[in-house]
């Protein structure tokens, strides 16, 4: 191996935001990174929440990265990686990094940048956000091996992430089917009827209610009187470990700790920052969370999770948000937001047909946590050399 510092082997490219209150900025089809976009440990973005235009781009100091560059949040939230999976635009709070080809591919730095991220981080300075600069690349030593075993490292670390990314497409489509099935149920209201026929088109019973027609029977009521809604348990992130109960935060899990708070799955909301508003699951085990907002059913028996779970997908939590220094969500925020409650008969017959669904997206996220593990324990060994390439390590990853 030889060693190089960590500038040496890429080059950073800056990026930046076209001016907002100029409107023929934005809303192109160029893709525009920034955090919220990207990290939560899947290597490739491919879609952006912003866009910009040809003029845009023109007009401000983003640049385009291509496709299997890399992007690294530098400001505030430092350390998260990605692959870009196609060209895209990226703002000030980003580095975009390329690897020297005659030293380093693309595939190998973005392995190497995951394991040296804890030093990029402790190397971050900052009077008000933890910033990497261009001068934090100088002071990490890297050791670097030929082209070769480079290309056989990534091609094993490679094989694991794209299973991941095989998984999470299943899921996404999993996931469309379920909200297609829960839009047609309790939003058309096409539920199947006594004789198994779609039940306003066939002529089923509407009243009016607050929310306007609903059928028959059914209710509406207050969220925060249906349901729990809580804050989950605020931990310093000095007391997370790397084994353990895992911790969900609004992105997803952020660690793991000694003991749980839940046994069952929950609707997890993001309260506080840039992801306030978006809507995650716990997995089906036990787990607990950081402060994150959390709907939690009183009976499962009267209430499905199932239900619980497509309705929370079917909501704009973002326009519950306050603040603009520092976003969040609250409870009290969300004292006004009113839901559709069915009967009985039919939230049943709804956990009946979506629970496979959702049985199946939730073995593909448990099997992925392995994959993760298993690429998070292989990476540091690959890196350090500590564990040599050969054919039976390829065979036995894939």
């Amino acid at each position: 191996m030889n060693q190089f510092k960590l500038s040496e082997i890429l080059e950073i490219i800056g990026g930046g935001t076209p001016k907002t209150n100029v409107s023929e900025y934005w809303g192109g089809d160029i893709p525009w990174l920034s955090v919220v976009d990207f990290g939560n440990g899947q290597k490739r973005v491919y879609q952006t929440e912003k866009s910009i235009s040809e003029l845009g781009l023109k007009n401000s100091s983003t640049k385009i990265l291509k496709a299997g560059e890399i992007i690294i949040s530098a400001r505030g939230t430092v350390g998260e990686l990605a692959v870009l999976g196609k060209n895209m635009a990226f703002n000030q709070s980003c580095y975009g990094l390329t690897a020297i080809p005659t030293i380093c591919t693309n595939e190998f730095l973005y392995y190497l940048l995951k394991q040296k991220v804890s030093e990029l981080k402790k190397n971050a300075h900052g009077a008000v956000f933890d910033t990497i600069t261009r001068s934090t690349f100088e002071t990490i030593n890297v050791d670097i091996p030929p082209l070769p075993t480079q290309k056989a490292i990534a091609e094993i670390l490679s094989s694991l992430d794209d299973k991941i990314e095989l998984n999470n497409q299943i899921n996404q489509n999993l996931e469309a089917l379920a909200q297609a099935l829960f839009k047609q149920w309790f939003v058309d209201f096409e539920f199947p009827n006594e004789n198994g026929h779609p039940y306003k088109s066939s002529g089923g019973e509407m009243v009016d209610s607050e929310l306007g027609e609903i059928p028959k029977g059914w209710r509406v009521d207050f969220l925060t009187k249906v349901f729990n809604v809580v804050y989950g348990k605020n931990l310093p992130t000095t007391n997370l470990i790397t084994n353990g109960f895992p911790v969900f935060g609004g992105n997803g899990i952020i660690g793991y700790y000694s003991k749980f708070h839940y046994k069952e799955p929950q609707v997890l909301i993001s309260c506080r920052g840039a992801a306030s508003g978006k809507v995650n699951f716990s997995k089906p085990f036990s787990f607990v969370t950081n402060n994150s907002l959390i709907i939690e059913i009183p009976d499962r028996e009267k209430m499905p999770f199932e239900f619980l779970r497509q309705w929370s997908l079917d909501q704009d939590f973002t326009s519950f948000v306050s603040g603009s220094a520092q976003p969040q969500i609250t409870i009290e925020n969300l004292k006004p937001l009113q839901l559709l409650i069915p009967n009985q008969e039919t939230l049943e017959k709804f956990k009946e047909v979506i629970s496979h669904l959702i049985i199946q997206i939730q073995e593909l996220e448990v099997e992925n946590i392995g994959l993760q593990n298993l690429r998070d324990t292989l990476l540091p060994k690959l890196i350090s050399g500590e564990l040599e390439v050969n054919e039976s390590l390829l065979e036995q990853t894939f």
